[in-house]
């Protein structure tokens, strides 16, 4: 219905007002930039297994986080590092968001291409790790199923529910779609069943491999697990899809990144075009006919803190902020059937009201499940937010009272 750049934040504009768009805008920045240092960090872990795979063993100090709250461990547990903090800076996390920020400052059609290459690499990878690992399975480590019981489950639902962002920076391209009513739909949805099928397959078979205690604050778990097990007599074609698995996961970071990196700059624009950011994040390069200030800008803020944290710290907070934007978002929904019900839509879903509802349920429940500390975070975010919108953006939009009186 709304086929323009900013997803969630163009959604809550249209339906909430002014305020809860800056809110929610204000919440998708903290949501794509989290998502992709959290994402950067893995894809630093995953260079290094593939570094180590061919037997190249770079200074710690400059592939690993400067803050790790865990320490750092050999395979063997021996400590490599203690937790806090100690000097360096993770190099390869922070040269992949600023090369990916170059590809999406020179436009959105190599952007795509490149990463529907990736995407199909990622996808083969998958089934290679599915499939070779369904016979390396020990049904022991299934018992008990749900260790933590039903609070665990929560709490797991809740950790993972950052990756559901992919489907919301969908939209947030919609002004580059040819035919975004149809094609928006259409991606999402399809996405959605084809990639909750491929989570499922890879959660089964890798706490099947080993047990899950062994997966804890590892920003690598599969290639890391592989790389355990290839270690052991018999498992010497591990080694092999080890690399499979290295190269397709890496491609499917690099693709991630891309995706999440668009979607931020995007609702950068288009918050600067409604007048609530400066001005100068809705430049649009004369010859690529991008948002590069903006694009620029969202490189730098995720690609510096990349480098010096870990990845447990990203996502708490890119979950909360996604299923915030989800709340909204169904509520959004839920006002505008009372108050345009006659307006056309392209995409009708079954229902009613029902399925919004549900949603805002289910979200503020895995809302629910994330560490207290990550509340206190996300609620100082947005008090830092709203102190900006009301000493600043508040008094340049159209909606100004200045502009009003005029």
């Amino acid at each position: 219905m709304i086929p323009i750049a900013g997803s969630a934040y163009t959604y809550t504009y249209a339906t909430l007002g002014e305020l809860v768009a800056w809110i929610i805008g204000w919440d998708l920045i903290l949501e794509y930039a989290f998502s992709n240092m959290a994402v950067s960090v893995g894809f630093a872990a995953h260079v290094v297994d593939l570094l180590d795979w061919f037997g190249i063993h770079p200074n710690l100090r400059w592939i690993s986080p400067a803050y790790l709250p865990s320490g750092l461990q050999d395979l063997a547990g021996n400590s490599l590092y203690p937790s806090g903090w100690h000097f360096g800076f993770n190099i390869p996390a922070f040269l992949i968001v600023m090369l990916i920020t170059v590809v999406l400052v020179r436009g959105i059609r190599e952007s795509a291409r490149t990463n529907n290459i990736m995407v199909l690499v990622k996808i083969v990878a998958i089934l290679v790790f599915v499939f070779a690992g369904i016979s390396y399975i020990h049904p022991t480590n299934y018992h008990p199923f749900y260790p933590n019981g039903w609070s665990g489950l929560l709490t797991g639902g809740s950790i993972i529910f950052f990756t559901y962002i992919g489907f919301d920076s969908v939209s947030t391209a919609a002004e580059e779609c040819k035919n975004p009513q149809r094609d928006v739909p259409i991606g999402i949805l399809a996405t959605l069943i084809i990639c909750t099928i491929l989570y499922i397959g890879v959660a089964v078979v890798l706490t099947g491999l080993v047990p899950w205690q062994t997966l804890l604050d590892d920003a690598a778990p599969v290639v890391n697990s592989l790389r355990k097990l290839s270690l052991l007599p018999g498992n010497h074609n591990l080694h092999w899809i080890r690399l499979i698995i290295l190269i397709g996961a890496l491609m499917g970071m690099i693709s991630s990144i891309l995706v999440f990196q668009l979607g931020q700059a995007r609702v950068w624009f288009a918050m600067s075009r409604d007048r609530l950011l400066p001005d100068i994040f809705s430049r649009v390069h004369p010859r690529f006919r991008t948002p590069d200030v903006a694009t620029w800008v969202a490189g730098f803020l995720v690609g510096i803190p990349a480098g010096l944290l870990d990845i447990g710290t990203f996502s708490d907070l890119s979950n909360i902020g996604t299923l915030f934007a989800f709340v909204l978002v169904s509520v959004g929904v839920l006002i505008l059937r009372y108050r345009d019900p006659h307006r056309h839509r392209g995409f009708r879903a079954p229902g009613g009201p029902i399925i919004p509802i549900i949603s805002v349920f289910f979200c503020v429940l895995l809302m629910a499940g994330l560490p207290i500390m990550t509340w206190f975070r996300f609620f100082a975010w947005l008090i830092v937010g709203l102190i900006i919108y009301f000493t600043y953006s508040r008094h340049r939009t159209e909606f100004a009272p200045s502009r009003r009186e005029r």
